[in-house]
């Protein structure tokens, strides 16, 4: 595929860099070649790890060479150069959010900027489903995709030394929360109290690169309640079907 670069990582990594731009139809590209090299080396490779533009690949260097996983990668690109992305079915997450401004200090600031109200940053924020385009920075914590360029808003020039988990940021033209408290630069504008990260459980996070999120306003009782459901083992979230590819960009 053009424009895919092949990069040694350590004597046990290799990187496949797909390019310099962020977008939907490259990150497609990341997850098709990452899921087909899985399938096709089995326990020759120790872990697979999607961004938004490449993957990193562990490999076993006692059963594969590093040549002969390029070679296999190589092929793989080939095969998938001019496959067009089929329309298919996605996984939405409703995540609840509550915007108070306990819990958003930035929500405010966030407005101000864009020469908004808080109301129609709300609006704006829980307008779409949004792109996992990979999982990072601390376990289950999603990069998403899609948000209004209305709602952007620059980093904290001082990062905080301790956020809340579930609180909800926003970072230039980003998105996501905090799955656990965690130092961070983002703009808080909101928080949730559905948990992304379940380390005792047999399936630990919530969504997964590939998935959309799609924020909902509730009031402060409404988070109080799912709070108390989550902490009893009691929520489940809500999931609704998306209709993506074909012509997405």
């Amino acid at each position: 595929m053009d424009g895919v670069r092949l990069l040694a990582a350590g004597e046990q990594g290799l990187v496949v860099e797909f390019g310099d731009t962020i977008s939907a139809e490259i990150n497609f590209r990341v997850h098709q070649t990452a899921r087909k090299l899985t399938e096709l080396m089995g326990d020759r490779i120790i872990e697979v790890v999607p961004t938004y533009r490449s993957f990193l690949v562990y490999f076993n260097p006692l059963l594969i060479s590093r040549q002969e996983l390029s070679t296999n990668v190589e092929k793989i690109l080939a095969e998938v150069k001019n496959a067009q992305r089929g329309k298919s079915v996605a996984k939405v997450v409703k995540i609840p959010v509550c915007y108070d401004a306990e819990f958003g200090p930035d929500l405010a600031f966030v407005a101000e900027h864009n020469g908004l109200s808080v109301q129609e940053v709300i609006d704006i924020h829980t307008s779409t489903p949004y792109l996992v385009y990979m999982i990072g920075f601390t376990p289950g914590f999603p990069y998403l995709g899609g948000m209004s360029e209305r709602i952007a808003t620059p980093r904290l020039e001082k990062p905080r030394t301790k956020i809340p988990a579930g609180s909800v940021g926003i970072a230039g033209s980003q998105t996501g929360f905090y799955p656990i408290e965690s130092p961070g630069g983002w703009r808080l504008i909101g928080r949730t109290p559905v948990k992304a990260f379940m380390p005792g459980q047999a399936k630990p996070f919530l969504f997964e690169a590939g998935d959309y999120l799609q924020f909902q306003s509730v009031t402060r009782d409404e988070y109080a309640a799912i709070e108390q459901a989550v902490a009893e083992g009691r929520y489940v979230p809500e999931v609704a079907d998306l209709a993506v590819g074909g012509d997405e960009a």
